[in-house]
């Protein structure tokens, strides 16, 4: 479990393909600090497990079905990516309840920039727009940010400073993908309303 607030900027420094998957290895800090193999760690919000790790990077598996459903599988060496390592308890829940476990991938339609922040709109299948509502949360590339405006397609969210400046937000143009994962608790209260209705569950 995460929660959506990033905590380093880390580097991809190999991808290595594999016959069905591939070897992910990424140089980091922070979030090598107290980790260990068999831990996991998001990566643009997708939650991966630590296989191996040295003084400055660590390595995770990343199997057919990750590559498929994410955007995981277009990094390459150099670009930099979001890193956040599982809460524990009794640590701040800064963001929102994160899996990372991503539902879909979207892909940034437009960027309108103000004098302090920048408003982002985001395209995303039709099928996860039950699951956002204005000022709602969703996760983004692994960060917890509120929806202005939920569209049936689409959604627009605010991007302060610090999470410009902090995570990758802050380079992402019109037209490049990234990871979304819908609050977990919306899906359970829509998965029993959509009980409720078809067998008469009592919830």
């Amino acid at each position: 479990m995460f929660t959506g607030i990033v905590e380093e900027l880390g580097t991809v420094e190999e991808v290595l393909p594999q016959s069905d998957a591939v070897r992910l290895t990424v140089r980091a800090t922070t979030v090598l600090e107290g980790t260990e193999p068999g831990e996991s760690i998001a990566v643009n919000g997708v939650c991966l497990t630590v296989a191996e790790r040295t003084g400055s990077t660590w390595t995770a598996d990343v199997m057919s079905e990750t590559l498929a459903k994410t955007a995981v599988g277009s990094l390459a060496a150099g670009d930099r990516v979001n890193l956040e390592r599982a809460v524990t308890v009794g640590a701040r829940l800064g963001g929102h309840l994160v899996q990372g476990h991503v539902d879909a991938v979207g892909v940034v339609v437009r960027r309108d920039p103000g004098e302090h922040w920048d408003v982002v709109t985001i395209s995303m299948p039709p099928d996860l727009a039950p699951y956002l509502v204005d000022k709602g949360s969703i996760t983004v590339d692994g960060v917890s940010l509120t929806v202005v405006e939920a569209r049936d397609d689409a959604f627009s969210v605010s991007l302060i400073p610090e999470t410009l400046r902090r995570t990758t937000l802050g380079v992402r143009a019109p037209g490049d993908a990234v990871n979304l994962e819908v609050d977990v608790i919306g899906k359970y209260v829509a998965r029993q309303l959509e009980l409720r209705a078809t067998r008469g569950v009592v919830a």
